[in-house]
Parts: structure tokens; C-alpha cells; sequence
């Protein structure tokens, strides 16, 4: 495989710490060994790619179409087909009484889905207020709330009207797969090395979900064995033509409720 990246430096990636993308990022270290790999929250991967902090990194779906430069790395992405239990919204109130939404700030993708959902479905514009990377769903006053990754994965500490999973309700509502997740590069990284190397770690990282799910069980507060059943029954790692379906599908609702 050839050197990546520009001359006399190293390729700074951006990846996430999240049970989800621990199957991208398992053998990473393997097919770029001499990448600076920096594990941080999907918001602020977006960020940092944004101002050059990365030469690639897995930002959230919904940053590839704010972001204009970039190009998407690999096959590689993390989507569902279905539910898929790390990314909810939970509500105190019945949908139609539903006047303002708690917006986890470690997503921007999940954040969007909600209020396309809200907006298509039900009408609603919410007040948009923040929920804090180290804040609780109960710490909120707002009426719902939107909660990714690994804390999105527990159980519920209070009784809610209703709960959503968000890629369930995409997946039934459109009938087609949703994006959370994809390696976006900017434009100065040479393209096939890198685009091979992060394939080549997904495919490697699939083949040790129990692995990554022994490990990360402690860490995320959830038996091994639902660690293992999320990783294999609840996502998917690869970016085919029905996700891609699904993603112009979801950018052209985002530009429809969120950008115009």
C-alpha cells in the first residue's frame, strides 16, 4: 500500500469513540500505521475536519452536505436498515404537544433526523435548546429529547409518552436505509491508498465483533452479549447503493427543513 497523505507529514484522522463506530476503527491502526488517529465526538470531528484539524475523519452524514470541498472515503459508513437502538427520542408529552427538543451536541446527523421526522410527519418546528455531552436526558426541562450513542443504548431512567427509535421510524416511514456516519477526506489526501485502507479496516474490524464488544461492555454499562447483538443485528457498515438511496433521500429533506 502506498504512503498516504502530503509530503513530510502524517495523515490525521478523526474517528469516534462510540460502541457504533468501534468495527471502523478497531484495525485501523493495522492498514495506517502512521496515521495520527484522534478519537473524539461526531460534532467535533465535523469541526475539525472543517478547520483542518483532520485530513479525514467520520463525521456525521448531515456534514458531507454542509461542508462543501470534502469527498466520501471508502464504502465504509455506519448505517442501519432498521432499528437501531443507539440513537433515540425520548418525550414527556404526546408528538402534537411537542413545543420544544433537547438536541444532544454530540450529533449534528441524529439532530436533523429528528426535526426532518417532526417537521414531515407532525408539522412541528420545536424550540431547538442543547443537551450537554455530560448531561442526562433527565437533566433537560425540555419536552423531548434526543440521545445518541453509547448513553442512547440504556435504559430509560424516567417514564416517557413515547420513545423513538429515530432509525426505525426513517427506515419505516421511507423504506430505505439511513446514514449515521461516513469517512469524508479532504481534498489534498490521496484518494485510493486511503479509500482502501479504511475499507480494509471495516472488513477486518466485522470480523471481531465479540471482541469489540467483551471490550466495550464495561466501558458502556451493557452486557456483552447486547454489545455483540448491536453490533451484528443493528448496524451496517457499508455504504451501497440503497444507502446511498437513503442519503440523497435524507439531503434532500435536510434542504427542504433545515437549510433552505
Amino acid at each position: 500500500m502506498s504512503k498516504i497523505g502530503r509530503s513530510n507529514s502524517k495523515v490525521s484522522v478523526g474517528a469516534v469513540a462510540y460502541l457504533n463506530a468501534r468495527p471502523l476503527i478497531f484495525a485501523l491502526p493495522q492498514f495506517l500505521p502512521e496515521a495520527e488517529i484522534v478519537v473524539d465526538f461526531p460534532s467535533r470531528l465535523a469541526v475539525g475536519l472543517a478547520a483542518g484539524r483532520f485530513d479525514v475523519a467520520l463525521i456525521p452524514s448531515i456534514e458531507y452536505l454542509r461542508q462543501p470541498g470534502l469527498r466520501i472515503a471508502s464504502d465504509a459508513a455506519i448505517a442501519c436498515d432498521g432499528p437501531v437502538l443507539s440513537v433515540k427520542l425520548f418525550s414527556r408529552v404526546p408528538v402534537e404537544r411537542v413545543q420544544t427538543l433537547a438536541l444532544d451536541e454530540g450529533s449534528r446527523t441524529s439532530a436533523a433526523l429528528a426535526q426532518i421526522l417532526l417537521a414531515e410527519r407532525h408539522g412541528l418546528r420545536p424550540r431547538l435548546q442543547p443537551l450537554p455531552l455530560d448531561a442526562a436526558p433527565t437533566d433537560s426541562t425540555a419536552d423531548a429529547m434526543v440521545v445518541i450513542g453509547d448513553r442512547g443504548m440504556l435504559a430509560p431512567q424516567e417514564d416517557y409518552s413515547f420513545v423513538w427509535d429515530l432509525g426505525e421510524e426513517w427506515c419505516c416511514w421511507t423504506g430505505l436505509p439511513f446514514v449515521f456516519a461516513l469517512w469524508a477526506a479532504r481534498s489534498h489526501v490521496e484518494q485510493a491508498p486511503l479509500d482502501e485502507a479504511l475499507a480494509a479496516a471495516r472488513d477486518e474490524g466485522i470480523k471481531h465483533f465479540a471482541e469489540i464488544a467483551r471490550r466495550a461492555a464495561p466501558e458502556v454499562g451493557l452486557p456483552e452479549a447486547d454489545c455483540l447483538r448491536y453490533l451484528r443485528d443493528n448496524l451496517e457498515f457499508h455504504l451501497g447503493p440503497r444507502q446511498h438511496e437513503g442519503l440523497e433521500r435524507f439531503y434532500e429533506l435536510a434542504r427542504k427543513n433545515l437549510l433552505g
